[in-house]
This record gives C-alpha cells, sequence and structure tokens, in this order.
C-alpha cells in the first residue's frame, strides 16, 4: 500500500481522538533503505493510554478508509506500539521510552513536521 494523505491524516486524528501529544511526521521518503516512507511518531502519558492511542488510531483508519494494519506490535507492555500500513509506520511512546530511542535524532536528514497538540 502506498502511503495516501488520508491515511495520514486519519492516523493523526486517530491519535488526537485519545489526546497524544508531540505528534510529528518524519518523511523519510528520500531516505534509502528506510523501512517506510513516512514515521508518525506521538505519545501518552501512561501505558493504558498508549494502547488506547493505538486502538484508536487501528479502528480509526479502518472506519473511514476501510484500511487495515499489515502488523501491529508491543501491546504486551504498551511502553512503545507500532503500527504497520506498509510505507507508513505509527509508533506510540511513552515519553521515557520514546526519549530513549529518539526517532527524531536517527532519522535527523529527514523532514520532521510537528503538529500541534490540540490543548
Amino acid at each position: 500500500m502506498t502511503d495516501r494523505p488520508e491515511i495520514t491524516k486519519l492516523v493523526i486524528e486517530g491519535i488526537q481522538e485519545r489526546k497524544g501529544k508531540k505528534i510529528v511526521i518524519v518523511d523519510l521518503s528520500h531516505i534509502e533503505g528506510s523501512a517506510a516512507n513516512k514515521f508518525i511518531i506521538c505519545q501518552g502519558s501512561s501505558p493504558t493510554q498508549v494502547n488506547a492511542i493505538a486502538d484508536s488510531v487501528r479502528e480509526y483508519v479502518q472506519e473511514h478508509a476501510g484500511v487495515k494494519p499489515y502488523n501491529y506490535d508491543g501491546y504486551q507492555n504498551s511502553q512503545w506500539i507500532v503500527i504497520d500500513y506498509g510505507d507508513l509506520f505509527v509508533h506510540i511512546f511513552l515519553p521515557n521510552i520514546r526519549e530513549h530511542y529518539n526517532l527524531e535524532e536517527l532519522w535527523s536528514d529527514a523532514p520532521i513536521t510537528e503538529i500541534p497538540d490540540l490543548d
């Protein structure tokens, strides 16, 4: 599946639906060897919220675009859940885990778009 702009929009809305914070879009389309064309990264304040954000994204995208993820992982401890939509990966972190892995820095040569928090 190629990443369609509406999938990106729906993922962000699904994150915001559960009050996900610090949303960024990392454009990897010009990076050779990257696993996807785009990462959407956000965080929740607790494992329960991380879990709820991931559920919201999956339900929201399926309900509005009829698209199911190819795979997802991380529900065991809900510190970092990744949802795979092919060319688009969604990463939902606890703040300290996000800081530790620092995906934004890892892909620092990619353009990053910050989405303002809703509140």
